[in-house]
């Protein structure tokens, strides 16, 4: 990407984030595939600085951009110094406009935080704290391999929620030997819980098997079975109506929140917006001089670190994306929402309408199988459609 030449484009409601990531844990989690490493010492000192000097880098190609949020991730970023936490937040509004209502999230395990260190991140500029609790049930977490309590979540969330005005929480279902009637009990006890304590937002994920992942071979070898497609289906649909009835409707597919209460950062991946990623493995989609790019930083910490030393960034892979790549990469973001693709702003994105894009006559098919909704404004997927999501966008794609 040429520095020079920045994105003139009007900003819509998509908005612009910023990711950075924090690649380090106590421990690694079996089912994870995110890029997180066990470290005995972490170079507090060197990793702000590389951070900042990576961001320096990305906003020079962004000049003029208003940031609607940024978002810690990883790894663990609950073990960042807060002190980072705030010299990044303070370099992001330093480079760019700030919305007034810019969002900012930190994503945290129970296990590694206690009231000061909450208050701390709070200090310096995050609102949002997104924890991963996973479970309810302590066999379970020892299975997921997490290293907090049930207790220790309930403490955690409840002692965040006296913190930060918005907090979110990850629950991990469709575990081995889970029946339908145990995932409803835990479910109807974790929105009890987060009524109780004014939590807005759950994330709801189905267990996935991913390749690479201790897990992945743990199950390849026959180790634990998973419940089949059946029961998968049968417990996503009491996670849509549990949630619903309890006031926190879907918005995503796995996300459901209360009040409004969505993750405006996510909602930018959904909605096609542009994205910063900064941070070893990060990944970000940037529009610079009307052209679209991915971007991909090196996986490796060490390596990372020496190259953004080098260079002021480590970047892995800039590819330009070709209009059509973009255009479906929207379709498949747009559907995974409730709300689906907004075709007027698909078309300020790409410059051609959505039905330049999709089959139309499986659009047709696929409404009267009760799996696609269509109005002037938007094209969405139905519950039973987001359900079987992969299988309706083949069919949209091909």
């Amino acid at each position: 990407m040429n520095d020079s030449a920045h994105d003139e484009r009007a900003q819509g409601d998509e908005g612009f984030g910023l990711y950075v990531h924090w690649p380090f844990c106590i421990s690694k989690c079996p089912y994870c595939d995110f890029n997180s490493h066990v470290a005995d010492r972490i170079d507090q000192d060197a990793w702000r600085e590389s951070l900042l000097k990576e961001l320096t880098h990305f906003a020079a190609q962004t000049y003029g951009r208003t940031l609607t949020s940024i978002f810690f991730g990883g790894g663990t970023p609950s073990l960042m110094d807060p002190e980072t936490t705030a010299d990044i937040i303070d370099a992001a509004r330093r480079h760019w406009n700030s919305a007034n209502d810019l969002e900012i999230t930190l994503e945290a395990n129970p296990g590694t935080v206690d009231a000061e260190r909450f208050a701390a991140f709070h200090a310096a500029g995050v609102g949002r704290l997104s924890m991963g609790v996973q479970s309810l049930k302590e066999s379970d977490l020892r299975f997921l391999g997490r290293r907090h309590s049930v207790e220790e979540a309930r403490k955690a969330w409840r002692t965040a929620a006296k913190i930060f005005p918005r907090v979110s929480f990850d629950l991990i279902y469709a575990r081995p030997q889970q029946t339908i009637a145990d995932w409803e009990n835990e479910l109807c006890e974790a929105l009890r819980e987060v009524a109780d304590h004014g939590i807005t937002h759950l994330s709801l994920y189905q267990l996935t098997m991913e390749p690479g992942t201790a897990m992945h071979d743990a199950h390849a070898r026959g180790d634990f079975i998973l419940p089949d497609g059946d029961v998968g289906a049968a417990l996503y649909d009491v996670t849509q109506s549990a949630c619903e009835a309890a006031g926190y409707p879907a918005y995503e597919i796995s996300n459901h929140a209360k009040d409004d209460a969505v993750c405006r950062h996510n909602l930018t991946y959904w909605r096609g917006g542009d994205y910063v990623g900064i941070g070893p493995g990060a990944h970000g989609r940037l529009t610079v001089g009307g052209v679209a790019y991915a971007t991909r930083q090196i996986k490796a910490p060490a390596i990372w670190l020496k190259r953004v030393a080098a260079l002021g960034h480590g970047t892995q892979e800039e590819e330009t994306l070709a209009p059509e790549t973009r255009a479906e990469e929207l379709v498949m973001v747009g559907l995974r929402l409730a709300e689906g693709v907004d075709k007027s702003r698909f078309a300020r994105l790409t410059g051609r309408p959505l039905s330049d894009v999709i089959d139309t006559q499986a659009v047709r098919a696929l409404i009267a199988d009760g799996f696609l909704s269509d109005t002037p404004l938007n094209l969405s997927a139905t519950p039973k459609g987001r359900l079987a999501l992969n299988a309706v966008l083949r069919e949209l794609l091909a």
